[in-house]
């Protein structure tokens, strides 16, 4: 047992108070950034030391463990690693360079459930934890002509159905700020906002809800790019953007390998600026699933999976449970390598085991389990934001142990026999 047990008396620390934190409310952003990796599993028992502890104990113990396995860490993969090493060094890069005019944007591109907007929000929080310790050096007090509120990056999500109005409510209402009633005051009160905040980054997920087909669509793309001229770094996050038309009239520098848009016409602009500027450029990288034809993909999904085992608190779990057999390619198939789609089989195969007593994880009690997305009413299927989960996928049938043919001893040496009548 590497922790104490739990004590019936104690508080339960591993509860959550309220709600979850809501990351569009500046606020609940500050508690999710200043929380996150802070989650303390539950400690290691053998089935003994679980059996040796009181009712009470044994039930707040599996909470424990429910918890523990709801909540586990966010895993590097060779994936989400490129992404977030080209959005971190996108915002520093951004954050100190002195001359006005437009900054480079990133498009992160993926299927629904890749994981792209943990990534995204655990970089820019990575970012912002180094940016606030820069201002406070710096600028320890407060900064004439800016608001109290510090706020270095902003994260909102595009509405379903997206008009100019409804970006610059979900913007504003990051910041808590009222909403004008028209759309040129609404326009100025976000540019006011992320000025005065001091907003460095922003992240507008869920961005290919853009369906381009509708005027009010084209009207919001013009004014995400217009944005571009506050000096502040944009995050686009969507599934399938190349495919959305977000890139139509969009081109390739040959130079730089950058998407380029032209700038906004004259008469669509919601700001003279945005008329001046040169072409908002963006990068555009991919999150990927598992690959599972090639070596370095198998060897990179069976390293994720053995980070998952790590920190599963099963009692009868053992070493290879989810990397030896069969295993591996079972939970590719069921998942099809999408880290999302596969972190919900384990979360519920675990629930399985527990409430069962099988106390581990095993391709026939995953067989059972059925992949629940949970409610997904804020997510646009027809934006590929629900991924098609595998049916129908058959465990490996268990192979029998063949039996050793019995070795012929006809020639052994028995040793020396007693004479007849001896």
């Amino acid at each position: 047992m590497d922790q104490t047990t739990p004590d019936e008396h104690a508080v339960v620390p591993f509860l959550r108070a309220g709600p979850p934190p809501d990351r569009t409310r500046w606020e609940g952003w500050q508690q999710w950034r200043k929380i996150r990796g802070t989650f303390v599993p539950a400690p290691r028992l053998t089935p003994a030391e679980h059996q040796d502890l009181s009712p009470r104990q044994q039930a707040l113990h599996d909470l424990h463990r429910t918890a523990t396995h709801v909540n586990m860490r966010l895993q590097e993969t060779p994936m989400n690693t490129r992404v977030a090493n080209l959005m971190r060094g996108r915002l520093q890069n951004n954050a100190v360079k002195f001359m006005p005019g437009t900054r480079d944007g990133l498009m992160i591109n993926g299927g629904g459930f890749q994981g792209k907007t943990e990534t995204a929000c655990d970089a820019a929080a990575s970012f912002e934890d180094v940016w606030r310790e820069v201002h406070h050096q710096l600028l320890p007090g407060r900064t004439p002509g800016t608001r109290d509120v510090f706020v270095p990056v902003a994260y909102c999500r595009l509405p379903v159905r997206a008009t100019p109005k409804g970006l610059c409510k979900a913007i504003l209402n990051v910041y808590g700020d009222p909403h004008p009633g028209t759309l040129d005051d609404l326009v100025r009160a976000v540019r006011d906002a992320i000025r005065d905040h001091h907003t460095t980054a922003l992240l507008i997920d869920d961005i290919t809800r853009l369906r381009l087909h509708r005027e009010d669509d084209q009207d919001t793309l013009d004014l995400i790019r217009e944005l571009m001229d506050l000096n502040v770094t944009l995050v686009l996050i969507g599934v399938d953007i190349p495919g959305s038309g977000l890139l139509r009239g969009a081109y390739v520098d040959p130079r730089t390998g950058q998407w380029v848009f032209p700038d906004t016409e004259r008469g669509k602009s919601h700001t003279a600026a945005a008329a001046t500027q040169t072409g908002p450029r963006f990068d555009i990288v991919d999150l990927d699933p598992f690959d599972y034809s090639t070596t370095a993909g198998i060897t990179a999904f069976l390293n994720h999976l053995a980070g998952i085992e790590d920190q599963l608190r099963l009692l009868r779990s053992f070493p290879g449970m989810l990397t030896t057999g069969e295993m591996p390619e079972y939970l590719y198939e069921r998942t099809r390598g999408i880290v999302g789609l596969l972190r919900r089989l384990i979360e519920d195969g675990c629930t399985e085991a527990i409430t069962s007593g099988e106390e581990r994880l095993t391709p026939e009690l995953l067989a059972r389990t059925t992949i629940q997305l949970g409610d997904h009413s804020d997510l646009d299927p027809d934006a590929g934001e629900v991924p098609e989960i595998p049916q129908n996928v058959t465990p490996p049938k268990q192979t029998k142990a063949r039996k050793k043919r019995g070795r012929n001893a006809v020639f052994d040496d028995r040793g020396k026999r007693l004479a007849a009548g001896g």
